[in-house]
């Protein structure tokens, strides 16, 4: 673990000096340091790293639910809907239409559906928060639809489960539906009406004793959701949610600065060391033709939020590119295709696949900042209930502005 910081630290050091975002390059350390690739080996089974990795996808979301804020949901839900379900339409068809163009079969074409439609919270988080970009008009738009990704994903696994375990009976995947559904339901009404019992049970001030209670509540909500079938980063999400509201959510947003950069560095370490590159030449064109229509579904998607929210291009840019990345749950997919014993070419091409996009976006994310910026952009009004500055609490968290550059992009 100590090597496995050293190698992402050196790498994102030495990549900052040539202005590349840390997501590749901690990606890039747990490859050349894995089993699959020549030279020293830092890591022989990745799942020895498999707990911290999964502490980094919790914390990352978890900081997301912190920066999402119930007032948000309640100004723009209809708004965050409509730009989520044309995401998924837009993306989760294009992924069963590709799956099925292949002619790989009807279960892989069901997972492929997935992979292709669902972005990575992690990477879409990371980025966001690497840029400084999460004081912009268009990072709500893209946190709400990463939401209605993660409700979807949990329904969407809740019903494949019975499809790759070969389950006959439609009431299995409507018992796993259902148990996902209240799950979620329950999350949703104790951050909609719970705030002020909430608010008593993570009042201190005590930063050790906030810090143990916020985590215990973040990990553990994370485990029971997925006990009722629902992704573990969409458990950590909605604790976030919750204490984001809190008398002490200032607080937490500061305290957790240093566990999500430290555990988040790891998880992508850890996916580094999952992929393989000998395996990308046999499904190469495959993975190519899916990332090339992936990148325009993405470009539409944008272009149609852009739409619903009157945003300029350079917004229209920011989410298009943000939402491109692949990741965690893709790689989810790909053990659950492995272990159902479905055609042998899907892990490999969604390794390759995962890979290029999760270089590929936040690179293409660091350069919308040079498209001009349009008269039509418009800035939302800050919510009452949201934090007094982004950047000043990404400054507290990660050095000051004096010594550290800022992503923001001006007002249009």
């Amino acid at each position: 673990m100590g090597g496995a910081f050293v190698a992402a630290a050196v790498l994102a050091r030495l990549g900052n000096r040539i202005g590349l975002p840390t997501i590749p390059l901690f990606i890039l350390a747990g490859i050349l340091l894995g089993p699959h690739t020549p030279g020293y080996v830092l890591v022989d089974d990745p799942h020895e790293l498999e707990m911290l990795s999964t502490l980094g996808l919790v914390l990352l979301l978890f900081y997301l639910g912190l920066e999402f804020h119930v007032g948000d949901l309640k100004a723009g839900g209809r708004k965050m809907a409509l730009a989520g379900g044309i995401y998924l339409v837009l993306n989760v068809g294009a992924g069963l239409g590709f799956g099925f163009a292949l002619g790989w079969g009807t279960s892989e074409a069901l997972v492929l559906a997935g992979v292709l439609g669902i972005s990575s919270s992690a990477i879409v988080t990371k980025t966001l928060v690497d840029l400084g970009r999460l004081g912009n008009a268009e990072t709500k738009p893209i946190l709400g639809i990463i939401v209605v990704d993660d409700i979807f994903l949990a329904l969407y696994l809740a019903a494949l489960q019975p499809v790759l375990t070969g389950a006959d009976e439609a009431g299995t995947a409507l018992l796993q539906i259902a148990k996902a559904f209240a799950f979620l339901l329950v999350l949703g009404l104790a951050a909609r009406f719970g705030n002020r019992v909430i608010n008593r049970l993570f009042a201190t001030r005590d930063n050790e004793l906030l810090v143990i209670s916020f985590l215990g509540a973040a990990v553990l909500v994370a485990g029971v959701a997925e006990e009722f079938g629902v992704a573990d980063a969409i458990g950590a999400f909605m604790v976030g949610l919750m204490l984001g509201n809190t008398a002490s959510g200032d607080r937490i947003r500061e305290l957790v600065h240093p566990l999500r950069d430290a555990f988040g560095a790891i998880f992508f370490f850890g996916f580094g060391l999952s992929i393989d590159p000998g395996d990308l030449p046999t499904v190469l064109v495959p993975v190519l033709l899916a990332v090339a229509l992936t990148l325009a579904m993405n470009v539409l998607s944008g272009v149609c939020t852009a739409r619903i929210y009157a945003f300029g291009a350079r917004p229209a840019a920011n989410v298009a590119t943000t939402l491109l990345a692949r990741g965690e749950f893709s790689l989810i997919l790909a053990a659950m295709a492995a272990a159902a014993g479905l055609d042998d070419r899907l892990a490999p091409f969604i390794a390759g696949y995962v890979l290029i996009l999760a270089v590929l976006s936040p690179l293409l994310t660091g350069q919308t900042s040079r498209i001009p910026a349009s008269p039509s952009t418009t800035k939302e009004p800050p919510s009452d209930t949201a934090p007094t500055s982004a950047a000043s609490q990404e400054s507290s968290g990660n050095g000051t502005p004096s010594d550290r550059p800022s992503y923001a992009e001006p007002p249009a």
